[in-house]
């Protein structure tokens, strides 16, 4: 069987017609031909049918060559048109070439026609294949690859038209979108589920969308949507919409089944003077506001809103703590921590700190930063910086000190490292790298997140003492409910609560807190440490409570860590 061929023939001759069709056969076509012979006919028959092939003769009643060529031309269709004649001229033939001819053949030499028309059907294709390879690059450039919704650069594009459009009398509103629950299924069922749960997604939130509206995929789990010619309450009634099939929508993955939720930042987009990076930073900062205020809601951006300013103090610093990490501006201090008694008299304990240093090289105190590292989520990251640095820094001075007199050195962790399964790895693999002796590292957790992850807090402290370190519970006896968890947390030491220490000479209800606690500890069986000592008098009375160590600006200041003595006041002296 040939190869199949549809051809649409110009020809007032059926016999032309048939021996055409004849040589065709003979070369190896299956030719499935329709023959018209006027101009009507044929515009009737582009229009109706598709075809691979135009054969046209060059003269006919009251038509031509070249009004069959227009006829094409008009079409939009990339039909090849070959002209088979037993009359047309060199000049005639050259001059239909030039209008968009791609061959001609004497009716008298058909032996030409069938490669003529296997070249021309390979360049059509060939050019088909071209233009589709350039569709799917147009598309690339314009579409995100998973979902196909509209990329951020488009998006963009399409912001920008918006805050440079002349028509100040129309309204526009900008969405910021933010999946709520979408780290818990991407980390509960992997990488693969995630993707196909953002693909179902896209075609979810597009229902509330208007046509002249653009949905897009801005990265991760974040959509922004631009809502033309839009004033606020409608675009209120949109971002409900979303919320609402968002609400509705449940994702099952094998044999597990999601509900989901998404937060809403909602900016009307404004001539006032903002930038595309203004208004989307806005939007984003509303988002992250109508998650604080609980999931699944709209934020309505302000100029005066005061929690998206409060936000987007926070994000300076995100950025800022980013760059620390990436351009060694992070810093260790050290605070001893000094023996009251006779235990461990001989020790040099010591706290490890953290600071950063600004773009003019001044100290910037761990206060102005943590707050924005917890909130997005950086902590784990400031948690490895800091265990390898205080690592790196026990592994060089260790030589010379003998174990015995080195004593224990302190690290803060964030509650946030509790819930990472592959924290207490990281930390095993820096002990074997920088042989960190048994019992010279002491890790801290706040009472407070450590009863908020339990359950991890005490996997986390069997695994490193396995492993030869010690643990802290830091700022204990704020919430007094924490002492029935003693018995639950295999800790080591037990750090009072500052704020229970600083004034405890002046108030006798903290006096009382700082003496229950370090007695508490002690039947626990752990050693305790005041935090805020800053008075020889103070060191005094906990000396006389019983208390085990002490640390604070009264006893030393944290110092860099290439400052390696340490110097005791008078009154600190053990």
């Amino acid at each position: 069987m040939g190869e199949p061929i549809r051809i649409l023939l110009v020809e007032d001759s059926e016999n032309d017609a048939l021996l055409l069709m004849r040589e065709l056969s003979k070369g190896g076509f299956e030719p499935s031909c329709h023959r018209v012979e006027t101009r009507e006919a044929m515009i009737e028959a582009l229009e109706g049918e598709s075809w691979d092939l135009v054969i046209t003769d060059h003269n006919l009643p009251g038509f031509s060559s070249e009004a069959a060529l227009q006829a094409v031309k008009e079409s939009g269709f990339d039909i090849p048109v070959i002209i088979v004649s037993g009359s047309i001229g060199e000049d005639i033939a050259v001059a239909a070439m030039k209008t968009g001819a791609h061959d001609y053949i004497m009716k008298d030499n058909l032996s030409r026609l069938v490669p003529a028309i296997e070249r021309e059907l390979r360049e059509v294709e060939n050019r088909r294949a071209h233009r589709q390879a350039a569709e799917i690059i147009r598309h690339m450039a314009y579409h995100d690859a998973l979902t196909g919704l509209t990329n951020r650069h488009e998006f963009e594009r399409r912001l920008r038209r918006l805050l440079n459009d002349d028509s100040q009398q129309a309204e526009h509103a900008l969405l910021y979108l933010d999946l709520d629950q979408f780290k818990i299924i991407n980390d509960t069922c992997g990488h693969i589920a995630g993707d196909e749960l953002l693909k179902q997604l896209a075609v979810v939130l597009q229902k509330p969308i208007r046509e002249s509206d653009t949905l897009a995929r801005l990265g991760g789990d974040e959509f922004g949507v631009l809502l033309e010619s839009c004033g606020q309450q409608r675009a209120i009634e949109i971002a409900q919409d979303l919320l609402e099939v968002v609400r509705e929508f449940r994702f099952s993955w094998q044999d597990k089944t999601f509900a989901l939720g998404v937060s809403i930042g909602l900016v009307m987009i404004e001539h006032d003077g903002k930038t595309m990076s203004d208004l989307l930073s806005a939007a984003d900062m509303s988002c992250y506001a109508a998650k604080e205020k609980g999931r699944s809601r709209i934020h309505v951006y302000r100029d005066d809103d005061a929690e998206v300013l409060q936000r987007h103090g926070e994000m300076q610093w995100v950025s800022r703590i980013n760059l620390a990490l990436e351009e060694c501006k992070l810093v260790l201090h050290k605070q001893c921590i000094v023996p009251l008694g006779s235990h461990g008299a001989n020790a040099r304990h010591c706290e490890f700190l953290l600071r950063m240093r600004g773009e003019n090289g001044e100290l910037i105190m761990p206060g102005a930063f943590i707050s924005a590292a917890e909130r997005y989520d950086l902590m784990p990251k400031l948690d490895r910086w800091v265990i390898d640095a205080a690592f790196a820094h026990v592994s060089e001075t260790m030589s010379g000190n003998s174990t015995s007199a080195r004593g224990t050195c302190f690290i803060n962790l964030s509650g946030a490292s509790l819930s990472d399964a592959r924290f207490f790895t990281y930390i095993r693999e820096k002990i074997n790298q920088y042989q960190i002796p048994e019992g010279m590292m002491c890790f801290e957790i706040t009472e407070t997140a450590t009863i908020a992850n339990l359950t991890a807090a005490v996997r986390f402290i069997n695994d490193i003492k396995e492993a030869g370190c010690l643990f802290a519970l830091d700022d204990f006896g704020s919430g007094m409910s924490s002492f029935s968890y003693l018995k639950t947390i295999p800790a080591d030491y037990l750090k009072i609560d500052g704020m229970f220490v600083r004034d405890m000479l002046a108030d006798p209800m903290d006096r009382a807190i700082v003496d229950a606690v370090n007695q508490i500890g002690h039947v626990a069986g752990l050693l305790t440490i005041a935090e805020f000592v800053e008075t020889p008098q103070t060191l005094d009375a906990l000396r006389e409570m019983g208390v085990d160590y002490a640390q604070g600006f009264g006893i030393e200041k944290p110092m860099p860590l290439d400052e390696d003595a340490i110097t005791l006041s008078g009154a600190g002296r053990a």
